[in-house]
């Protein structure tokens, strides 16, 4: 796909990834001119090996991909139907299912590759133009904005959207602030081959100095997230592929036998940006840029759909000029609130199991086993986890 000689667009989008590309495709139909700045290849190519980077589909999300007609086109959905958390250091424990929900399946476990290459596909037949190029700076005018491009090209828009991650360059030119919060720990990403099932679950077991989380994409294969304290990444990055995998397996207490690494080991620090504001005159920020947190949580691009879902029902239900503050301002309330309560309590969770004094080791695992025993407070808690707050239920 390629620019249109006319450097005028209704909307422009910085950040070609998955929820950039959901916001362009959710706004196809309003008779808009949108195109979408991208210096990297929007349309991955699906390798024949799952990729390390996966995401946790909650529901919610799965309806959202449906509307926006691109949930078919995605390949390799793998469902999940049950969670299981479990301590170290107590004898706490959670079970989450399917039966508690009253649904067929939790979520599902899905490469990012294969969402961003199933909502590129429909940009592909809606003509959005796609402009392989970065944004060196922005300037406000009466009506939008004017893009400076490193193509040399300038643009103007009427609405500015950032997609452009948790380094958000739109966040920075805008002047928004953000609060930061370094978490002090790395996440280490791999795919890891297992001797016994995995038994359509996900699993987190939460570690004194980590939290390992196993995300299956086929019965006997899954993507691992180890989030380690900086200095315990550093040692498991310099393992071998057949001593991390040993090092793994004894953190899940041996539940599915050995492990075997079948992908590359990567690990990325940890640090969550929060902005202060999600919109300004003419211009919001989405996804990542507006906010990201701990993976902990395993919402990620959950909570960038939300906002992709809130932001365009907004623009398509108000009768104002597109960009219009008071509209981009509904945007923001809606989502600001359910985003820092979710930021806050994953901190809080975060703290809670670093904390390791006896009488919090009690605690916490009569606090996990009183939940686990109590449907009222299991569906409070899923709620939570599927990117919902009290205030939804």
């Amino acid at each position: 796909m390629h620019p249109e000689n006319n450097l005028q667009y209704d909307i422009v989008i910085i950040g070609g990834g998955m929820v950039g590309q959901a916001f362009a495709l959710s706004m196809v139909n309003k008779g808009l001119k949108i195109t979408v700045i991208e210096p990297n290849n929007p349309n991955p190519e699906l390798q024949d090996k799952c990729h390390t980077r996966v995401s946790a589909i909650t529901p919610k999300s799965e309806i959202f991909l449906k509307n926006i007609g691109v949930w078919e086109l995605i390949k390799r959905k793998y469902a999940f139907t049950d969670t299981y958390i479990w301590d170290q250091n107590s004898h706490g424990s959670l079970n989450f299912n399917k039966e508690n929900e009253g649904v067929n399946q939790l979520g599902y476990i899905i490469e990012n590759d294969a969402i961003q290459s199933a909502i590129y596909t429909e940009l592909e037949k809606a003509h959005i133009a796609f402009i392989r190029t970065k944004l060196t700076n922005i300037h406000k005018i009466d009506d939008g904005y004017q893009l400076d491009l490193t193509s040399n090209q300038k643009i103007t828009c009427g609405l500015l959207i950032g997609a452009d991650g948790t380094k958000s360059n739109v966040r920075e030119l805008a002047g928004i602030e953000y609060i930061e919060n370094n978490y002090q720990q790395k996440a280490i990403v791999c795919n890891i081959e297992s001797l016994q099932s995995f038994q359509s679950t996900t699993w987190q077991r939460f570690l004194s100095d980590s939290i390992i989380a196993l995300l299956p994409f086929s019965e006997r294969q899954a993507s691992i997230v180890w989030s380690a304290e900086n200095h315990l990444a550093d040692e498991l990055i310099q393992l071998s592929a057949k001593q991390f995998a040993d090092r793994l397996a004894q953190g899940v207490e041996y539940k599915f036998g050995r492990f075997k690494v079948i992908s590359n080991i990567q690990a990325f620090p940890l640090i969550g940006r929060n902005s202060q504001d999600y919109v300004k005159h003419n211009l919001a920020l989405i996804g990542d840029a507006a906010h990201n947190m701990h993976p902990l949580a395993g919402q990620g691009v959950n909570l960038g759909f939300l906002d992709v879902a809130e932001l365009s029902q907004q623009l398509q239900t108000n009768n104002k000029l597109l960009g219009d503050y008071l509209v981009l301002r509904k945007y923001a309330r809606a989502r600001r609130l359910n985003n820092e309560l979710m930021a806050k309590t994953i901190t809080g969770l975060n703290w809670i199991y670093k904390e390791n004094s006896e009488p919090l080791r009690w605690l916490r695992g009569f606090g996990m086993n009183l939940i686990n025993e109590s449907p009222i407070l299991k569906y409070f808690l899923q709620k939570q986890a599927s990117g919902d707050t009290p205030f939804n239920i």
